[in-house]
Order: structure tokens, then sequence, then C-alpha cells
């Protein structure tokens, strides 16, 4: 806030070059009228949650990608002796808080495709809109620190994280109509960012999960991101333990 010129610029930046996303599936759709039989709200609902989530998770825990390069220069030596939990401070390394901008741009395509749904808004529904931006954006925090701990063992790696993390978000903001089974049981029994919008939010839609999974599952992206969060603790754990440093 020292700067609030400098910082209102760069979070509208950032603001605007996140909107390119959904300005692309706009020119999408002013040749078609559905998407893997999905209307444009809908995949603007989709685009919204996605991009939310991801946007909370990126501002919390964002800078976890630079952990490798951390590594590479042997500054990460510096964090190892300093009285405070290494995880946490790599995750404040360089705080931007001009990434703002991606959460406020997901919720306004949220919001506008909330409003443009035909959909029969029930207390459930409505309700689980903030359950899962909330617990997508915890799933997406558990790859981001999944992903640190990958560049540690890797010594580098950065890109293999981005693909999990940018690659999901990018992935989660069309219908998974539109990709294959295989693909679909992946992020679903594997890597579970399905749980992060695309079954809750096709609940909320009224339309299946290709997988034909049974309706509960919708609610279960609390329980997902929990069990993410411990898992990509205990990576995290064992990583930083077989740390070596350069060796220089």
């Amino acid at each position: 806030m020292t700067y609030r010129a400098s910082f209102a610029l760069t979070t509208f930046g950032n603001f605007a070059m996140t909107g390119l996303e959904f300005c692309g599936i706009l020119l999408m759709f002013s040749q078609v009228d559905r998407l893997g039989g999905y209307t444009l709200p809908e995949i603007a609902f989709l685009y919204g949650t996605a991009g939310s989530a991801f946007g909370l998770a990126d501002l919390a825990a964002g800078s976890l990608g630079r952990t490798g390069q951390r590594v590479r220069d042997g500054t990460l030596d510096v964090f190892l002796v300093r009285p405070a939990p290494v995880l946490v401070q790599l995750a404040a390394d360089k705080f931007a808080l001009r990434r703002a901008g991606r959460i406020s741009q997901g919720l306004v395509v949220l919001v506008w495709s909330a409003v443009a749904l035909d959909v029969s808004w029930t207390p459930v529904k409505v309700l689980l809109v903030p359950l899962l931006v909330v617990s997508g954006a915890a799933i997406f925090t558990a790859v981001f620190i999944a992903g640190a701990s990958f560049q540690i063992v890797a010594q580098d790696a950065a890109e293999v994280q981005n693909a999990a993390t940018f690659g999901g978000n990018a992935l989660l903001q069309y219908p998974p109509t539109v990709f294959g089974d295989n693909l679909l049981r992946g992020v679903t029994f594997v890597l579970p960012l399905a749980f992060v919008n695309w079954i809750p939010a096709l609940y909320i839609l009224g339309r299946p999960y290709p997988l034909d999974l049974p309706r509960w599952v919708a609610f279960a992206p609390p329980l997902v991101a929990a069990g993410c969060l411990a898992v990509a603790g205990c990576v995290w754990r064992v990583a930083l333990r077989g740390y070596r440093s350069t060796g220089s």
C-alpha cells in the first residue's frame, strides 16, 4: 500500500490478463451455441468457480513455484535456519497481493453466470457454491505443496508443477464432456482436480458426471481437500528431510 497507484495498476493488469482467457470462450460462442452440450452461462459457471478457487490458492501458495530456483542457488538454506516453518516462509516469499486480480475476475464471471443460469436455486445449491470454491482452493494449495516437494527432489522441474496447477485451472474451465474418459478418471481418482469444481458444479447445474458417480460425491470436496492437504504435508516433510543443499 506504500505505492497505491502501482498496486492498482498491477492488480488491474492481472485482472485484464486473466480476463483474456474468458474472452477466448466468448469468441468460441460467437460461432457455436453450445460446447460439449453446455451453454455459455454453464461454462462461465465452471470458469468462475475454477478461476476463483485457483486465484485463492495462487495468492496463498503461488510463491511455492519458485522452490526449485531456491534449491538451485542455495538460498533455501536461509529458510532452514530461521525459527519459522519453511513451507510458510516459501509461501510468503515475494508475496504478491496483485494476484487478487485473478480472484476478482473469477468472481465477476461467477456472479454473472449464477444470475444468467436457468437453475432452480435451493438453499443447498447456494451454500455449495462458496463451499466448492474454498475446498477447490485447498485442493489447488495441496497441489502447489506437492509440486514444491517434487522440486526439492528433482532440484527444479517448476514446469511440472505449473502443468498441474495452471494447466489444471485451464482444464477445469471447460466441461468434462469434451475430454476422454481416461483423462476424467485421472483427474478424479489420481489427481482429484475434478473435485475442485466439476463434480459439485454439475450437481448444481443438474447434469450427471460422465463417470456416473453417485450424486452424494458432490458434497465430498471438503473431505477430498483435507485428504489432499494431509498427503501433501507428508510428502513435503519427506522431501525436506532429504534436502542436501547445493553441495557448494
